[in-house]
């Protein structure tokens, strides 16, 4: 059927970097086989004959180009302009809206929009689009406080989505009081310059608390926190069938020595490490990731659920799993001492840490100890008292490999970002008094290096068997976003050729390591990449300098390693081949919705954790602080506080009696009378001016008082503690493109630590 390439086609051509190819060349780029050939060119000749392709110069594939009118979804700025995301892919990708021009439409609303040309630049043309019709509403849900104001009613939503009051006509006498945390349903969209109208459709509780906040976080992003009763069925059946002593053909690892290191407060551990001499200076790694997909039938009520979760979510005082805990933290978690069925990557290494050969097997193990990064560290430096001579061995070997892997994979181009990150320290109340930086033990980086690699043997290995699978790709930044790096690191006094290689990107990262600028160019590079997400198109995933990767190693918070290990199954059974192909159209589909979901849980933990530093910070007006500059508009400095990593608008006109001049292409302000310059990770005194809480925002003012701040040259301050020079690559705190999570999930935790 050519439908089941339609989607997967029109993906690769939307991608930014396509250059236009021919239909048999793009098959071959897409990974068709040949005996698939007949039905990909079916697909084509079907989207070229409906208009959503066109053949170019030299019969290459191309986008059409934007017509009059584009139909699409709308996502707005907080700055009151947007862009629409058009329904069907067109060669200019997302229209730019004005903030005049909107419409009043909202982010998710599916709009018409009326296409402008405002001449051309650098040869292209320069489009923005009037919204001239809703189609449909995308959101009429809001979380927020609810108020009184002189006899009206009305509630003040979170966030930037929506900064107007949505009036509330009847709250009554029973109904919540002012300062409740509700969410309200829109029932009357506004025309110009009214408001809004609504009705309460749930009460959470009064404001503050940080579980009432975490609760209206958690319903403004739309997240399944409770499982329907026909999941937890599925679940409550697959544990009382779970016989751990029958397990059929896998197998038996229980006499061997496994351990698992996860975080002090984890619950559960779903990777287990082993490592057995192979003769003559060779080793064989074995990663053991739980068998979840043992416990999830495929299409069954509790499979459908966590497809749509997609991922678990993290918040500092609760989760939201993926999997209900009697999984999660039960049958399917490698807890000591009890035998566990696995998936197993065997990864046999040289001296050097080449890989020699590759191998996935069913397994069942027996962990034998359960330590934390701190105990497994600790073991390392020396304290190895009270613990078993083969568990202190191993740790020993553990770490040899993956400093071997770490210097083999930073050889080939392994990117690793200094991204400072803290945990949130919180009283008995579950209110936050204060972050610390986040442990960096070299335990994590080497339980970060087993899993890549175990993603990346995966990844090869289902390649070599010409299946179709969800892969973690991560493409290459583009050439606009190199430029604007180059011409940023070139004001912050470092010189860099314009068209950056990986190892260009490496030598810049150690030149700023320890220097005040370091966390801004780690920033700016990070911006520069694009998001890695999930899809079935080899792209590759280019900050980890790998050609094929996928997400094998977390399926107990992640619905894309429950797919990778279902086709791991039938391999290791002989069934592969039997299997029938993958419908790339519908793994496209599938693709973009947990990539999506991904996005939303990280939107969300990020906005917790922003709600719960500014509740703590609205009690400290007045104090000063040290700040790093992270970015800049044409009112003002964006300043992050380096010991909550939480950024502050510092307005043009706190900057002194000047005339500011703004060039944010090189990252800095400059003042026309005093010559003054203000560039992005320059270090900056501010005063805790004021914080909007709705809006998620922290007002900040210049202290002149504060004596002046090193900048630029030598050691100074650092924004927060950085990762040691061993350290792999960091995650994107920010939802940030192309980084990937940590090593390590957080279970059940504040910190932050994900597995690649």
């Amino acid at each position: 059927m050519p439908d089941r390439y339609i989607a997967a086609i029109m993906k690769y051509l939307a991608d930014r970097d396509y250059q236009p190819l021919k239909p048999r060349q793009l098959a071959r780029s897409m990974g068709v086989s040949e005996e698939d050939y007949g039905t990909f060119r079916d697909a084509v000749k079907q989207l070229r004959d409906s208009g959503r392709v066109v053949l170019g110069a030299k019969n290459a594939l191309m986008l059409p180009e934007i017509q009059g009118r584009l139909v699409g979804f709308f996502r707005a700025n907080p700055r009151g302009f947007g862009f629409i995301v058009p329904e069907t892919p067109n060669a200019h990708g997302d229209l730019f809206v004005p903030p005049d021009s909107t419409g009043g439409a909202l982010t998710g609303d599916l709009v018409v929009a009326r296409v402008r040309r405002r001449g051309k630049r650098d040869g292209h043309a320069v489009l923005s689009g009037e919204i001239i019709e809703v189609l449909q509403r995308g959101k009429n849900r809001f979380v927020g406080t609810l108020r009184e104001s002189d006899g009206t009613w009305f509630v003040m939503p979170d966030g930037r989505q929506l900064t107007t009051p949505i009036v509330i006509r009847d709250v009554g006498a029973a109904g919540p009081k002012s300062g409740a945390k509700v969410v309200t349903e829109i029932i009357q969209y506004p025309a110009k310059g009214e408001l809004p109208i609504g009705v309460i459709v749930e009460t959470l509780g009064q404001a503050g608390p940080t579980d009432i906040e975490t609760l209206a976080v958690i319903r403004a992003h739309g997240l399944e926190d409770q499982f329907e009763e026909e999941s937890l069925a599925d679940a409550r059946r697959s544990v009382k069938e779970f016989d751990p002593d029958r397990a059929g053909d896998r197998e038996d690892l229980t006499a061997k020595i496994v351990v698992t290191i996860d975080p002090p407060d984890a619950r559960d551990f779903d990777d287990a490490i082993s490592i057995e001499p192979a003769g003559e200076g060779r080793v064989t790694l074995g990663v053991h990731i739980a068998d979840v997909s043992h416990f999830v039938a495929e299409g069954s009520a509790l499979d459908a659920q966590a497809r749509r979760r997609g991922n678990s979510t993290y918040f500092p005082r609760r989760v939201i799993p993926m999997l209900p805990e009697i999984l999660s933290n039960g049958v399917c978690s490698l807890q000591e001492g009890q035998r566990r069925f696995c998936k197993s990557a065997f990864i046999t290494y040289d001296a050097d840490g080449n890989i020699l050969n590759t191998r996935l097997a069913e397994t069942v193990i027996s962990s034998a100890k359960r330590l934390t990064y701190i105990q497994a560290q600790g073991i390392l430096d020396g304290k190895t008292g009270g613990y078993d001579r083969k568990v202190v061995a191993l740790l020993g070997e553990m770490n040899r490999l993956a400093r071997a892997i770490e210097r083999r994979r930073r050889k080939v181009g392994m990117l690793h970002l200094d991204l400072p990150a803290v945990e949130l320290v919180f009283d008995k109340q579950d209110r936050v008094v204060d972050a610390v930086p986040e442990d960096t033990s070299y335990t994590h980086t080497i339980i970060e290096m087993f899993m890549v690699e175990a993603n990346d043997a995966v990844a090869r290995t289902l390649d070599r068997h010409n299946r179709a699978f969800l892969r973690r790709i991560h493409p290459e930044p583009d050439q606009a976003g190199q430029q604007q790096l180059s011409a940023f690191v070139r004001a912050a006094g470092h010189r860099i050729p314009r068209n950056l290689t990986r190892k260009d990107m490496q030598e810049l990262l150690a030149s700023v390591r320890g220097k005040p600028e370091s966390y801004a160019v780690n920033l700016a590079l990070l911006k520069t990449f694009e998001q890695a997400e999930y899809s079935p198109i080899q792209i590759g995933h280019w900050a980890l300098a790998s050609d094929a990767y996928c997400h094998f190693t977390s399926p107990i918070r992640r619905y894309a390693d429950l797919t990778v290990h279902r086709l791991v199954a039938e391999l290791c059974r002989g069934t592969l081949r039997t299997r029938p192909p993958e419908d790339m159209s519908a793994l496209v589909k599938l693709g973009e919705s947990l990539t999506a979901a991904e996005k939303r849980s990280e939107a969300a933990e990020r906005e917790v954790r922003e709600v719960l530093v500014l509740q703590l910070l609205a009690t400290r007006l007045g104090e000063t602080f040290n700040g790093v500059i992270t970015g800049m508009t044409n009112f003002g400095l964006f300043v992050q506080s380096p010991q909550f990593l939480i950024e502050g608008l510092l307005r043009l006109e706190e900057l002194g009696d000047d005339w500011w001049e703004v060039d944010a292409r090189r990252g800095q302000v400059r003042g026309e009378r005093t010559g003054k310059v203000f560039r992005i990770g320059d270090l900056i005194p501010v005063i805790i001016a004021g914080v909007d809480l709705p809006r998620r925002q922290l007002n900040l003012v210049f202290d002149r008082k504060a004596p002046a701040m090193p900048q630029r040259r030598g050691k100074a301050e650092k924004p927060a503690q950085a990762a040691p020079q061993g350290q792999a690559p960091k995650p994107a705190k920010k939802g940030g493109p192309g980084a990937e999570p940590k090593a390590k999930g957080p279970k059940k935790t504040s910190r932050r630590r994900k597995k690649r």
